[in-house]
């Protein structure tokens, strides 16, 4: 049937169409969009909430705030992919956003499951005696830093064996702001004497990394514990802190 419509009757159809819309939207208003602007609020406590509590309630793929688009709980790697309903694998996305993501990507990951169970043989971050381990979740632990440089200073490392950084997905990247946050709050109650934290990675030989498999430094740091403290990570180069 359509078929046999010429160009001048559809375009008769869609003006009709337009037309019909336009009278709907005039006689109920702009609130048939509201939902579209703002979600209803997460409860605290709720997985919901702390997901965009951590996306500071921004979309984090285009950065719109939730009052401006209502906001989603996202699976990053997409169930019908094998991901899993753990708030590491969650992500805050608008409407918009998310609606474009979909979960169309048709990237094979069905092997996700074993990739975080990668393991390389003799590497001291891949072979942790479970005894070191003094916090963790399902994809990364903290350790103590075997020569600390303040006290409680310790290492946040990803389970799954990577060199640096810039290997980690973004779930991974989850688990280790995650347990940073968690220490902080633990340590700031038992020891009142912090007063700030130096967190870090060295990527690469030439950045000092002497152990290849990707690590957070977590240094809490305190008055006195040096001179001039001015310039902060800076004064990994000698000369280079002070910069005022």
């Amino acid at each position: 049937m359509f078929d046999e419509l010429s160009n001048v009757q559809i375009a008769e159809l869609v003006q009709l169409c337009e037309q019909k819309l336009d009278s709907y939207i005039k006689k109920r208003g702009s609130k048939i969009w509201q939902h579209r602007k703002s979600g209803r609020m997460p409860i605290s406590g709720t997985i919901r909430y702390e997901v965009f509590k951590r996306a500071k309630f921004h979309c984090e793929l285009c950065g719109v705030s939730a009052e401006e688009r209502a906001l989603e709980v996202d699976h990053i790697v997409p169930k019908n992919h094998g991901g899993e309903d753990s708030i590491n694998n969650y992500q805050a996305l608008c409407y918009s956003c998310n609606a474009s993501k979909g979960d169309r990507d048709d990237t094979d990951l069905r092997e996700m499951k074993f990739e975080y169970k990668k393991r390389v043989e003799k590497c001291l971050f891949c072979e942790i005696p479970q005894k070191r381990i003094i916090a963790e979740n399902n994809l990364a632990v903290v350790i103590s830093d075997k020569y600390p440089v303040t006290k409680d200073h310790s290492l946040i490392i990803p389970k799954r064996h990577s060199m640096h950084y810039f290997e980690l997905n973004q779930a991974e990247i989850n688990a280790i702001n995650a347990l940073a946050c968690m220490l902080k709050g633990k340590l700031e109650e038992k020891d009142r004497s912090i007063e700030g934290i130096n967190i870090g990675f060295n990527c690469g030989e030439y950045a000092g990394q002497t152990i290849m498999h990707t690590h957070m430094h977590f240094i809490p740091r305190r008055i006195g514990d040096v001179q001039k403290p001015t310039g902060g990570i800076r004064n990994i180069i000698p000369g280079k802190g002070m910069y005022q």
